[in-house]
């Protein structure tokens, strides 16, 4: 049945828009996806042709869903999400922004109780094709589906790019741009679809389906959804909205036993779907998932502001420059927008686009400098965009339990990355910090902990956060695990310890579990930990595990948690390491001693954080730890940076004099010892982050020491210490560095007493004790430390020895 012409719509400014021909056919609009010129000529084309159903590129199981999108609650960018069910990890997204034609064409449908439906492949097929069959069609790697906005990355030919240089443009995104973005509407809505089509056209007839044999299976299903449709609302009231790459093949004439032929046998799996927020971030090709487009921000703003766009560009961007407190002026803008015109016209461009205007505002904004720009690109160009979905769309349990949690924790996410600073000892930031601990246990990695700015104790904790997408789908994987993220984090954690094999591992698990506030899994970790502590014999095993226990029993007074068990298993390695370490550290080369020199910082801080348990005061393991260190600084078969280091924990304590210590640099520095293992003591005993240099700095004996050992040094064996000499100093700040070189330039004491700090013959040291100017601090010195002074007791003595 053929359908009668009907009559011209009036446009938008009163004019009679011309009216397709009856018996045209469906009306096709082929789009670039997230193209804001794209989005207004489709939702002028509906205006126009006024059809019975709009038919869109995306995977059908979104019917279900498509209503949704009206919710007042929706606010774009969003995306539908589908996953397997047995399988939550292999997932497909199809994002959608404001300015996207398909969401364009949604709104209004609904807008006009006009019927929509999704005429891909379904995903049910999409996500069962393997990673083998996509790299054989030519997918990109990763890509476990195509989604509607990565058909021109995933072509071996860029259709853009082709149009483009046959237009004579090096650059297909400015192509598109002045043909299509910076256009005025045309008075025919239809014209510029049907000249996008003829050129999809030429560009099919020549290269085929662009080496992609996948795109004929999709191509295939959506000619026989089609059919349907035309067959349901007539032959001309249907409006298709697809990438134009797929408008000729589906107005080609097949058969649709052909088509189903293509269909056979294609793989299926279980799958859900649902909207999920989505970010301009992820839309942007820059930042990882090539959505198509490098500039959202700037397409949004195109679509949002089509009256003087460059004008209100700018002014968004010098907003954004004064709230960094640069001061830009309205002048700075008006000359802004003429520069930008300017550039327009000298490049024959319609409008000033995206690279004038950002050339204007280097040059006029940010006096030539290409730093401001940076701000600019990731805040307006990207834009830090974070949609929002209504709370009735689907969802597993966990992600609305964890919705919930997020509500009642006051804890929003957002796509802009943040520092959240936490208080424990205030209920909602404990409850926050238990939620993001059991998401990292999870592996949903929404926060990551971070160095605060202000106390580093253990009340105070430091995140960085960033909500993505892609957290949804960690979130649906980690539904296997329970219902709620309580349940969840409980069950992966108990299954974590029964299958670890590695004791750190199970340290590491029982320190989270204490930072989660998992006491149901705690019981299973701690067997765990308790089975593979005693089976395990390897001293570097147990010193790697030991810090994780000592960290964990920190928290016990801070979340109210009880620890005496971990405290047991704790106490217990620590004598295990006291016992073996000696011996383990007998004959390691350059490498082995490397790392026992790491294991020895790590458990010698573990020690002191240890508490008194019953029967194993910290104090006697204290006490044997130090025997051990002496035992190690004393030994000749321990590598030398493994002596020099234990003689430097045991020097920082106050458990060894100074003289002794002056004594073992001066045997390990001594003409009878090898340059190579002299050097590594001297790593061990001043190298590093750990205030070496100001020890030598401020002992004048040990500096004498390493400078007669270096000056010593045979000139066949400097170069072969060399690199560990310049390793130990370079770590070192630059005014440790200058002076140090300046003592050694005038001539430290050599070896001797210690030089008389008040001996007006030192440079650099007064000829005494300035009393006055030492008093002068004893106020603050008061404020800081003074406590109430007990009976009989004088603090301003004390403070003023403090002092002076």
């Amino acid at each position: 049945m053929t359908t009668p012409a009907r009559d011209a719509s009036p446009a938008q400014d009163g004019s009679a828009v011309p009216a397709r021909p009856a018996g045209s056919g469906p009306l096709f609009l082929g789009v670039r996806h997230h193209g804001p010129g794209s989005a207004r000529a489709v939702g002028a084309a509906l205006d126009a042709a006024s059809p019975l159903a709009v038919l869109i590129e995306g995977p059908p199981e979104g019917d279900a869903l498509v209503s949704l999108a009206s919710d007042p609650q929706m606010r774009p960018p969003v995306a539908l999400l589908a996953h397997a069910v047995d399988d939550p990890g292999r997932a497909a997204f199809w994002p959608l922004a404001d300015f996207s034609p398909e969401w364009v064409a949604i709104r209004w449908a609904l807008a006009h109780d006009v019927p929509v439906r999704f005429i891909d492949l379904p995903a049910t097929h999409s996500l069962a094709i393997t990673e083998a069959e996509a790299e054989a069609d030519g997918a990109p790697d990763g890509e476990s589906a195509p989604g509607p906005d990565d058909r021109a990355e995933a072509l071996r030919i860029d259709p853009l790019a082709v149009l483009a240089e046959a237009a004579g443009y090096d650059d297909a995104e400015r192509w598109w741009e002045d043909v299509v973005e910076h256009r005025a509407a045309a008075d025919d809505p239809f014209a510029p679809f049907a000249a996008v089509g003829e050129a999809m056209g030429a560009l099919r007839e020549e290269y085929g389906d662009g080496g992609h044999r996948r795109d004929l299976v999709r191509e295939a299903y959506m000619r026989l959804q089609l059919r349907a449709a035309r067959k349901e609302f007539g032959d001309d009231r249907v409006a298709v909205v697809c990438g134009a790459w797929h408008v000729p093949a589906l107005g080609a004439r097949t058969t649709a036993t052909a088509d189903r032929a293509l269909l056979k046998g294609l793989p299926k799996v279980k799958s859900e779907m649902t909207w999920v927020p989505w970010t301009h971030h992820r839309l942007a090709r820059r930042s990882g998932y090539g959505a198509g487009i490098d500039s959202p921000g700037w397409y949004g703003h195109l679509f949002a502001s089509p009256d003087r766009p460059v004008e209100r560009w700018m002014t968004k961007v010098a907003g954004l420059l004064r709230e960094e407190d640069r001061p830009i002026s309205s002048a700075h803008v008006i000359e802004a927008v003429r520069l930008a015109e300017t550039l327009a016209t000298m490049r024959g461009r319609p409008l000033a686009g995206l690279t004038e205007t950002t050339d204007a505002i280097r040059a006029v904004m940010c006096d030539g400098s290409d730093v401001p720009l940076g701000l600019i690109r990731d805040r307006l160009i990207v834009g830090d965009v974070l949609g929002e979905v209504p709370d009735s769309a689907p969802a597993v349990p966990l992600q609305r339990d964890l919705t919930r949690s997020q509500r009642s924790l006051r804890l929003k996410p957002e796509a802009l990355e943040r520092e959240l600073e936490l208080d424990l000892r205030k209920e909602i930031d404990a409850g926050r910090s238990r939620m993001l601990h059991r998401l990292r246990l999870l592996g949903i990695g929404w926060g990551e902990p971070s160095a605060g700015r202000g106390s580093t104790g253990t009340f105070r904790e430091s995140w960085r956060l960033r909500w993505e997408p892609e957290l949804y789908v960690r979130v649906a994987e980690a539904g296997v695990w329970g219902t709620t993220v309580l349940s969840a984090a409980t069950a992966k954690a108990e299954s974590g310890a029964v299958s670890a094999t590695a004791l750190s591992d199970v340290t590491a698990l029982a320190e989270q579990c204490l930072l989660a506030e998992l006491t149901d899994a705690l019981p299973v970790v701690m067997k765990a930990l308790a089975d593979r502590a005693a089976l395990d014999a390897d001293v570097a095993h147990l010193a790697r595990a030991l810090p994780a226990l000592a960290r964990s029993l920190r928290y016990g007074d801070v979340r109210s948690t009880d620890t005496a068990a971990l405290g047991e298993v704790a106490a217990g390695l620590a004598e295990r390491i006291c016992v073996g370490l000696p011996p383990a550290c007998a004959a390691l080369d350059a490498d082995g001693a490397a790392e026992m020199r790491g294991h020895l910082d790590s458990v010698h801080t573990a020690i002191g954080l240890l508490p008194d348990t019953p029967g194993r005061p910290a104090g006697d393991l204290a006490g044997r730890w130090d025997a051990v260190l002496r035992k190690l600084a004393a030994r000749d078969s321990v590598p030398g940076v493994v002596r020099g280091r234990s003689a430097r924990l045991l020097l920082d304590e106050g458990r060894l004099p100074e003289d002794e210590a002056a004594r073992l640099m001066g045997l390990a520095l001594s003409p009878g010892t090898p340059p190579a293992d002299a050097a590594a003591w001297i790593e061990g005993f001043v190298g590093g982050a750990s205030g070496g240099g100001m020890l030598l700095v401020h002992d004048e004996r040990l500096l004498a020491l390493v400078d007669t050992w270096l000056t010593g040094v045979p000139a066949g064996s400097f170069t072969d210490v060399l690199p560990l000499l310049r390793r130990t100093f370079s770590a070192y700040e630059p005014g440790v560095r200058r002076t140090l070189g300046e003592l050694v330039r005038r001539g430290p004491a050599g070896g001797g007493a210690r030089p008389d700090r008040s001996d007006a013959g030192i440079p650099g040291f007064g000829a005494g004790i300035d009393e006055t100017r030492a008093d002068a601090v004893l106020p603050v010195l008061r404020l800081l430390l003074a406590g109430p002074a007990p009976v009989g007791h004088d603090n301003d003595n004390d403070l003023a020895g403090v002092a002076r």
